[in-house]
């Protein structure tokens, strides 16, 4: 949800917001979101072993990271936490089950 700066009121959903799913538009278990400078909106979808994108006003996100399905591959992850976008716009992801760090 996102809410302009002093609005209390009127929250907007800019990711997910379609039930609990596998989806382009869906999210299950999203644990932490990180927005980069072009304003897209980055989440880690927990329980679909991936990291989503949502660019500014879609409708649908971009698989950024894994959406491999679960396991420790160089293309999946498990269990995707926290995550970071530096300013070059690369994706660093904290892959909690394979006790690694991706980029």
């Amino acid at each position: 949800m996102q809410w302009k700066n002093g609005d209390t009121t009127n929250g907007q959903a800019v990711a997910g917001g379609n039930g609990e799913g596998d989806g382009l538009s869906q999210l299950n278990w999203p644990r932490y979101l990180f927005v980069d400078q072009d304003h897209s909106v980055y989440v880690s979808d927990r329980d679909n072993h991936r990291v989503m994108k949502w660019v500014e006003g879609a409708k649908e996100s971009i698989v950024a990271a894994g959406g491999q399905g679960y396991g420790d591959a160089l293309t999946q992850l498990s269990y995707p936490n926290v995550l970071f976008v530096d300013t070059l716009g690369t994706l660093y992801v904290a892959d909690l089950g394979n006790h690694r760090i991706m980029r």
